[in-house]
């Protein structure tokens, strides 16, 4: 696994090549008892997309730094326009419509070989595969929440090669229909404050960073 890299720049450069899965890395995937789940991350790309995986880089004395997915995969698509290949698969197909709509206007470059909603019913991961070995994508992004995508990619990429990348609810959040936490709130660290003021009912989730950031302290991580 490559983890803890120390701004967006870094990774950009890493995976210009690299046929692996980008992973987001927070504090509840960490403590998530999952093993096939951590065998993913270990044996692909992780990047510090929560401030508990930060914060757990930099005790053990790798320098990190929170790198936001929701940002990330459009700082692909800016720096790679040109010169790679794009497959979108993620949230509705309303959403999924609007995003590929907005990319196509905000980089007119932009290849899009194939894009759909994230609903896969009988029979159509089959057709999601075939479409992937015909087009042959250079680049793979899904939303569909985690660990849902993790385990989506793992099976993709043996079948199809690419960089792959999950992103969560990020399809919402680039059109508008999701917001951010306000810039304020990013730059401390606490965006999960955020979330939690706005969607209370995440408390059970936020609470796992409590319990990490403890057992952090104890040095149980």
């Amino acid at each position: 696994m490559t983890f803890g890299f120390e701004n967006k720049e870094s990774i950009l450069e890493y995976i210009k090549d690299k046929q692996n899965i980008l992973v987001a890395v927070n504090a509840e995937k960490i403590l998530k008892n999952e093993t096939r789940l951590h065998d993913i991350i270990n044996n692909n790309i992780g990047y510090a997309d929560g401030i508990g995986a930060v914060l757990a880089l930099r005790q053990k004395g790798i320098p990190a730094n929170k790198i936001a997915g929701a940002e990330l995969w459009l700082d692909i698509i800016k720096k790679f326009e040109k010169e790679k290949t794009f497959f979108l698969l993620g949230s509705s197909s309303e959403v999924i419509e609007r995003t590929v709509k907005k990319l196509k206007q905000e980089f007119p470059s932009i290849n899009i070989l194939f894009y759909r909603d994230g609903f896969l019913k009988d029979g159509e991961k089959e057709k999601l595969v075939h479409e992937l070995q015909e087009k042959k994508p250079d680049v793979v992004f899904i939303a569909q929440g985690s660990p849902r995508q993790e385990y989506l990619m793992d099976e993709l990429i043996k079948v199809h090669p690419a960089l792959y990348m999950g992103l969560g609810g990020s399809f919402d959040v680039y059109c508008g229909l999701k917001k951010r936490a306000p810039k304020l709130f990013i730059d401390y660290g606490l965006e999960w404050f955020y979330r939690l003021i706005k969607e209370p009912t995440r408390i059970g989730r936020q609470l796992i960073l409590v319990r990490f950031i403890v057992l952090l302290a104890f040095k149980k991580i």
